[in-house]
Parts: structure tokens; sequence; C-alpha cells
């Protein structure tokens, strides 16, 4: 809310904003911090617009901060302003015939006595109540002492302050003022800083954040995230006793700028506003930012020179970053968006009254304490619009769409009504800065190294993989990590429909690698190519590993098709929800129509899932199978034994282990693969010696980076070169010896990694 020019100061206006009644109130240009803790006048006021408004939800008192009491500070406050209404309107407390009955030379007295409750029931009503109780303790002392022609009148006036007593008390105020009767000393105002706790609105953005901590709760953890050297933020994990999700507490730059930092960014968002982007420049969006940056560093040297005000060059970069990210960008989700740790984001219809949860990936389930606008997750909605090319109206209520700002990527998901009743929603999956690796994921322990060394074996052999799972099990970043098992000299076509596999990171690692967008299933209509006619299109393109985002819909056939063709060629994944190989096979040929022949084309399925602990509270992300599809059975693979677990998910050992079927060389797809190369045809101890040296070494890489604590060992780019390593160093012990046997190749891999470890010092 904004005040016109010349508004007068302390006038108010009320707004309709989110099904919601907002009381704004001009404190601009005053000499002090609008305060209902620390002034009785700012109390005074806000009391008598609340008697000429008795709907409001919110109290806002606009300055170059905004002071935002939410709906339960502000239901306090109308309570004693409704009460108030009724004392003077209909109880008319300050009437002759209340005050006196039988002896005029009362009134005066009680006249003024009742008078100074009035003013002081505006101002601190838990001053007005310690008043009230000793007017009713003196009247009693008086009843006493009065003559017997009197003690009527007397009673009379003390049941009326009784009365008055215990309507004040039924207040939510008083009633917590009573139970902390230590904490108020009459003329302090110390106990209305645990009642009213405004969060704190800097006027250059719309979204409220709550910025004290809750007195009743323990610190769990606390960490600093950043997104640029002038760009940080700080973190505060937080536990109630009897709330069951932990709080996650976020403190952003912007909420803690000076008073003349804020007026700047004020008055630079106001000019930049003015000129948004269009639509195409938002194609671009890494490019678009770094425009409007730079226009935003030199609009804030303007300003600050027109003011008086001196800025560092720190202070300027990090307005401009803020500038940014309030105009152009996405506001504090991008800050959530900086830590590592998050997961996923959630922002719940009706946005402004339900505050963000996350998804911690040490804390689980978290509430923050931001609360969004509808202002700005209105305008988030019409920039991812622009951003994706895909509409977002009644006609389709839904949109799929991504997020990239520098290392920042991200997965939104969109809803509104009719589909959302209650309005605008968004889900918000976020993306690793780099792919995970199957290193990284063998120190979460999702998966172990031997699974880690069965599928590097597995994508090496060219086989067709499923990675399978329910909602957030980490599919997409287990089969974005095969995708580095994959020997860069072979090219890689990759089909989505919302991007989120890390095709620009293994660009970079110079993969010779394609990504198809095509129509999401949800689309009604739209220009882009079906996922069925992008995969038949990659068919055309010549020889190449097919990706496939998520099979979710018609597309499964001709995933199917390529599938056929690209068996003993090259790697053929994708992901597909379902907690079993057979959860697979019944969404494949049940639900999709997938012809049960077909469905034999299918290698691998391997099953992630999340895992939860005994208390419930908790959730870890593992690979619980890793299956072969046989091709002997007709019609069910479950009843004809066609599935055959090589790893099973041991729960009480909380790790998968090799089955028998795999000890022993039981496996149809590893024979398979076993009996196309030279060495290795009828030779099972040579093979699994061969998953075993994989599964080695990528135990090795975990814990070597713990010893020498370089975490960048399990990233992408040395996975790469590790990967490199490894293949070159088998073809030269296969030269020597025949075959890559694990006793030459391990030591010689060892050598070379000593090497690059010296290098890295």
């Amino acid at each position: 809310m904004k005040f016109q020019k010349g508004a007068k100061l302390y006038s108010y206006n009320v707004q309709r904003e989110g099904g919601e009644d907002i009381l704004y109130v001009n404190y601009l240009g005053a000499p002090y911090v609008p305060s209902l803790s620390e002034s009785p006048e700012v109390m005074e006021r806000t009391v008598d617009a609340l008697t000429e408004n008795p709907n409001i939800s919110r109290i806002v008192f606009v300055q170059q901060k905004n002071y935002n009491y939410d709906f339960g500070e502000t239901a306090m406050l109308l309570e004693i302003a409704q009460l108030y209404l009724y004392y003077v309107k209909q109880e008319k407390i300050l009437s002759q015939d209340k005050l006196v009955t039988s002896q005029q030379g009362f009134f005066t007295q009680r006249y003024n006595d009742l008078f100074s409750f009035l003013y002081s029931l505006k101002q601190d009503p838990i001053l007005a109540h310690s008043d009230l109780r000793r007017l009713i303790i003196e009247g009693r002392i008086l009843l006493d002492k009065i003559a017997p022609d009197y003690k009527l009148d007397q009673k009379n006036y003390l049941s009326f302050l009784e009365k008055i007593m215990r309507l004040l008390e039924e207040t939510k105020l008083i009633s917590f003022a009573k139970q902390h009767p230590s904490e108020y000393k009459i003329g302090e105002r110390e106990i209305y800083h645990r009642i009213f706790k405004p969060d704190i609105i800097p006027n250059f953005t719309f979204t409220r954040l709550v910025s004290d901590l809750p007195e009743d709760a323990e610190i769990i953890d606390q960490y600093k995230i950043s997104g640029a050297d002038y760009d940080e933020s700080y973190v505060t994990i937080l536990r109630k006793e009897n709330e069951s999700k932990f709080i996650y507490h976020l403190v952003p730059p912007e909420h803690s700028l000076l008073e003349d930092h804020n007026m700047l960014l004020n008055l630079a968002r106001g000019v930049l506003i003015e000129h948004q982007p269009k639509a195409e420049e938002f194609t671009d969006v890494e490019r678009t930012r770094q425009v409007f940056f730079n226009i935003a560093k030199d609009l804030l040297q303007d300003l600050a020179k027109t003011k008086g005000i001196e800025l560092s060059y720190p202070d300027l970069n990090k307005l401009a970053i803020i500038l940014v990210r309030h105009t152009i960008g996405f506001g504090l989700v991008e800050v959530l968006l900086q830590d590592k740790n998050i997961q996923d984001i959630s922002l719940n219809a009706p946005i402004p009254k339900i505050p963000i949860f996350i998804r911690h990936q040490a804390h689980d389930e978290c509430v923050t304490n931001v609360l969004p606008s509808q202002e700005d997750v209105d305008s988030w909605a019409a920039k991812f619009r622009m951003i994706s090319g895909r509409p977002l109206d009644e006609s389709n209520p839904i949109l799929d769409t991504q997020l990239e700002i520098g290392k920042l990527r991200a997965r939104i998901a969109i809803i509104q009504n009719p589909l959302s009743p209650d309005g605008l929603a968004y889900s918000i999956r976020r993306h690793r800065e780099n792919p995970w690796t199957l290193p990284l994921f063998v120190k979460i322990k999702m998966l172990n190294a031997l699974a880690a060394g069965l599928l590097s074996f597995i994508i090496d052999g060219s086989r067709t993989i499923l990675v399978a799972g329910t909602r957030s099990s980490g599919k997409t970043s287990l089969l974005g990590s095969l995708l580095l098992e994959i020997i860069p000299k072979f090219r890689i076509i990759v089909i989505e429909d919302t991007l989120e596999l890390p095709v620009e990171s293994l660009r970079k690692l110079r993969y010779d690698i394609i990504r198809m967008k095509v129509r999401s299933s949800l689309l009604k209509t739209t220009s882009e190519v079906s996922a069925e006619d992008g995969i038949r299109t990659s068919l055309r393109l010549g020889d190449s590993c097919l990706i496939v985002g998520e099979v979710r819909s018609a597309e499964a056939k001709a995933l199917y098709e390529a599938m056929r063709v690209g068996a003993l060629a090259n790697v053929v994944a994708g992901t597909i929800h379902g907690a079993s190989p057979y959860g697979v096979f019944d969404r494949v040929v049940n639900d999709l129509g997938v012809p049960t022949t077909s469905f034999k084309a299918t290698d691998i399925i391997v099953v992630c899932n999340p895992i939860k602990t005994p208390d419930g509270l908790h959730s870890q992300r593992r690979v619980v199978r890793i299956s072969e599809v046989r091709k002997h059975w007709v019609k069910d693979p479950l009843i004809e034994k066609g599935f055959v677990d090589l790893m099973r998910y041991n729960v009480e050992k909380d790790e998968l282990e090799a089955t028998d079927d795999l000890i022993n060389g039981d496996s149809e797809i590893i024979k398979e693969i076993a009996s196309n190369i030279k060495g290795w045809a009828g030779n099972w101890d040579a093979v699994y010696d061969n998953i075993l040296l994989r599964a080695k070494i990528k135990k090795e890489l975990v814990e070597i980076a713990e010893r020498v604590g370089d975490a960048d060992l399990l990233e992408s780019e040395f996975n790469q070169i590790s990967n490199h390593a490894f293949h070159k160093i088998s073809e030269e012990v296969i030269r020597e010896y025949g075959l890559p046997l694990s006793e030459h190749v391990f030591p010689l891999w060892q050598k070379w990694l000593q090497k690059e470890l010296k290098k890295r010092v």
C-alpha cells in the first residue's frame, strides 16, 4: 500500500486484499518507528480506527519499512476497540443515570474515574484493567464506611464496575496479562512486546516476514546461506515442544537494511517497475537479469547522489541484487532456493494467510516465517507464463515449468482456479546446483557402492532402464547421475516436458547432448510437439542414447518402440511413477496401453522410495530394488516370475544387499552384456569382478573425499575425470592381460588418483 504524496500523517485506508480487509496507517514522515508495543499514542490511534472498521484482519503501519500485525494480534486489539464502543455507546458508562442513583456528590468523582479508565483502555488496556480493579477495591472499602442511606447506591455502582470488569477480563489481551502478572509494571510497556510482534515488510516488497524468533522454541540449528558475495542470509531451525514440524526462520539481507537504503530501494523499484521486460526478453532470463542488475546499480548510484547518501561498493551491489530480486525476480523464493538443504518449497492457497512450507534435507518438513502476498504470487505467475510460453488460465489451470537463475535450478508447478478454488498455489522442487553423481548417492546412503558399481556396469552395457518411484523419491536425480556414467563419446538425446535433467552441466563437461522440450501431457492445446512425436523424431536423428525425463502418457508406446530399436545398441532410459517392478508393469501396460510383449523391452527397473524413520517424523531416500525383467513370461511377469531382484533393500541394515541371483551369476541381462564382450562370455567370475571393481572405485572416492576434506571429488566434473581414467586404465590392462582384472586396474587407478590429489593441493 502506497499513500499518495501529501497524504496526511496518521491517516488510514482500508484495502481488500486476498479475501481480507487490511488497515493501512500512514506513518511516512513520522519522527519515530510506529509500534503498538512501544507507543501509547500509536495504540490509541489504532483502536480509534478499529472502532470504525470492525472487519479488519491485519494492521499495517506504512513507513520506509512496513510493520504488519497479523490476524491474532489484530483480533486482540479489535476486541478492545469493540469493548470500548460497547462501554461508550451501549452501556453509556459516563451517563448520569449510570453513575448516580441517589447521591449527586459522587457523580464528579465517578465520572473522572471512568473517563480516565476509558482513556487508558485505548492506550494501555492492562493499565486500565489495573485501575478498574483499584476502583472496585476502593469501592468495597467505602461501602463499609458509608452511611446506611447510601449503601444501596454504592452496591449498585460496585455491581456496575464488576460487570465492566468481567467483560474486560474476557478479552484475550487481559487474559494473557493475568497469566503473566510479574511482567507488567505500571507505566511500563514491556509486556506488550510479548503480545505485539510485527512482521517487517520493506516498502519495495509485499511479502511478510516474521522477524522475531519464537520465545517458546528450542534452537536446533543455525547456518548462513549466500547467493553472491554481497547476498548473505541467516537461517535458524527451531522446534516447539508440541509441534511435529520444525520452524525454518529466515533473515534475508533485505530485512536488515538501514532506513536510507530502504528508501533508495523503494524509489528505485518505483522507477524500474515501469520498465518491466517484455515477454520475449524472458526467454533469456539470465541475460535479462544481468541487464537489469547493471541498470539497477546506475539508478541506485544516481538516487544516492541526489539524496546525499553515501554508498560503498559492497552496499551498492547488495542493493542492486535485492532490487533485481524484487522487480523482475521472484522475491524471497529466490533466497530460499539459495539454501542447498531445501528440497521442496510449497506455497498453499489462500496465499496471504498461510506461510511457506519447505522440505529440509536434515530436518524434513518445516514451516517458515515467510508469508507471501497475493501481489507477489500474481506477479510470479505472470513471469512463469512468459518464461515457459505456456498458458495459465481457467481453461489451463495447471502450469509445469522450470526456473534457472545462475546455478539455481528448480521445477515449478502452479495451479489456479478452478482446480484450486482458493486461488494460486505453487509447488517448487529445488534441483541441486551440480548434478548428482553415484558417489554422492553412496555418501548419503541412497544406495551403496555395490549398487553404484552394478548400475555403472549396466549403463556401459547399453541396456534399457526405467527408474521408478513415488513422488519425491529422487527418480530424476538418480537418472541424472546415470547420464554421467555414459561415456562422453556417445551422443545423448534428452526429451522432457519440464526441463529438469542437468543438460547444461553435461554440456559444460563436453557431452554431445541434444535437448528436446515437448508438450506437457497436462496441456489441452499448445504449439509444442507431443512427447510421442519427440521420441519418434529422435529415432531419425542418428545413433544416440535416448533419455526420457518422465513417462506419463501416450509417449510410452513410442518409448517402447525406441527401446526395442535401441536394445544392444545404446542406453534407453527414463523415469516413471511406480513403487515396485509390478507397479511399473501395471502402469505401463494397463494404464498407458503398451502391449505386454513390448514391455519385455525393459531390461532393468530401479525402484527408489522414501523410507520412514520409526518415529514417523522423517524420511530418507533409498534405492530399494534393482530388478531385471526376464523375457520368458507370456501374460503376467509377477505370476510367471518375470521379475528377478539383483539387489534388495534390507531395512534392518539400511542398505541394499546383493541377491543370490546376482552373486551366483543367474542374471540373464548381465549375461547378455557379457556375451558381447571378449573374455567375459561364460566367465561369470570376470564379469562379477568388474562390477565389484567399479563398486570399489566409487567407495574409494567417497572415503578419500571425506579423508582429505575435498567434497569436490564427488561432484560431476571429477566423476567424469575418474570414469575416463577407469576406462583408459581398463583398456591398458586388457591389452596386457586380456581382461580388465581388478587386481591390476584398481592399483593403477589409485596411483592416478594420488597424482590428481597432488595437483589439487
